[in-house]
């Protein structure tokens, strides 16, 4: 009786964080997305039976058996009337790995389905996968586009953190079933952050990439590439053309690259992508944003400057601190439902409309890249404010 009780308490907690309604927080007026009070998604959401051995004479402490460390990057979809978000979920040995939940309302109420997904390995087996993006594509499917992690072989006995990361290739139909694809082929020694259009371009599947020389450093890697293949089983892609590169002393100077699919408006492909700099705490992870026109993906058209969210508050503290990074936007007619992790930990929600994104892609000023340029931007929005003022008797 005891274990039941202990049990059934276990099951009301959980009920009571996942039916928990979301607020807006409202505290900083002026900013392009509105954020919500609390995360839509943390290790605690996780389904008792995915963590717990329920059975009183395998468990009669009921200890977790398989706990989960982070939920986090995940890729999204707003189809039938449903968000659909496949985060990240990494358990405490750090391997990650996919899991599928489901909300009306997009910003609260998530639940999962009752197993994590099953998605096959290629004849190359990888140690680690994560971060999906979700790309319904105009051929009918929705790919799943993921990094996938493996030892690198040419490491040198002792070296165990060596790794190389390719993108990995999946799709489906309804988001429970999975059929995998051989993994991404490019001229790169490293694929992360790769991206799938969601249109056909001249008649190829085309791609946003992140050509690196290694794991973790971009190396000689510029930027956010471009490029095409015939196909996806197998997509081979041929010479990558940086669209936007990373910039000294900028928020993109370290590294860059896509988040999730971008958005059609009928000023451009609206992109929401994250940039990486240096600095005194390690690398902070910010997003930004720009547009690429409609007749040309690779051209970009807008590119504010500066980010355009960035961690605050308790955001800055976790896993690995200081991070903002997102591959999973879902849209509902004009609404922008925009799902970031913060600190690899957690996940949450922000949300925006596209008329205001693009008011902020094509009307706030570009990066001018230097002090002096920069002041000069600021003082000539300062003289037109203060005639503004004037001429209207504030």
């Amino acid at each position: 009786m005891k274990h039941h009780k202990v049990v059934a308490d276990l099951l009301h907690r959980h009920r009571l964080l996942v039916e928990q309604s979301n607020e807006p927080d409202d505290s900083r007026p002026g900013q392009v997305w509105r954020r919500y009070r609390n995360p839509v998604l943390t290790d605690a959401h996780i389904p008792i039976h995915w963590r717990f051995d329920l059975n009183p004479e395998t468990n009669p402490r009921m200890l977790e058996r398989l706990g989960i460390n982070a939920v986090l990057n995940a890729g999204a979809i707003y189809m039938d009337g449903t968000f659909f978000v496949v985060p990240r979920i990494e358990g405490y040995d750090r391997k990650s790995f996919f899991g599928l939940a489901k909300s009306k309302t997009g910003v609260d109420r998530f639940t999962f389905y009752d197993f994590p997904l099953d998605i096959e390995e290629t004849d190359d087996p990888a140690t680690n996968v994560y971060d999906m993006r979700l790309t319904r594509h105009e051929d009918g499917w929705i790919y799943g586009v993921f990094c996938v992690e493996r030892k690198d072989p040419k490491a040198p006995p002792g070296d165990t953190s060596s790794a190389v990361a390719q993108c990995g290739i999946a799709r489906t139909k309804d988001l429970v079933r999975w059929e995998r694809l051989p993994d991404f082929k490019s001229p790169s020694a490293q694929q992360r952050n790769v991206v799938l259009h969601p249109e056909f371009v001249e008649g190829k599947y085309a791609w946003y990439t992140r050509p690196q020389d290694g794991f973790i450093d971009a190396g000689s890697g510029g930027g956010i590439g471009w490029a095409f293949s015939d196909g996806v089983n197998p997509a081979i892609c041929g010479p990558e053309k940086i669209i936007d590169p990373r910039v000294y002393h900028t928020i993109k100077e370290v590294k860059n690259g896509a988040g999730a699919p971008p958005i059609k408006t009928d000023q451009g492909w609206l992109h929401v992508v994250h940039g990486v700099r240096n600095c005194a705490a390690g690398l902070r992870y910010v997003l930004y944003c720009l547009v690429t026109s409609l007749d040309d993906p690779s051209r970009v058209i807008a590119a504010p400057g500066g980010y355009m969210l960035a961690p605050v508050g308790d955001e800055r503290v976790g896993d690995v601190s200081n991070v903002l990074f997102s591959n999973g936007v879902a849209v509902r007619g004009e609404e922008v439902f925009l799902y970031y992790a913060s600190s690899d930990t957690r996940l949450h929600v922000a949300t925006s409309d596209i008329p205001t994104l693009l008011d902020y892609a094509f009307n706030t000023p570009p990066d001018a890249l230097r002090s002096r340029d920069c002041v000069l931007q600021r003082r000539a929005l300062i003289d037109r404010n203060l005639a503004y003022a004037k001429a209207s008797g504030f």
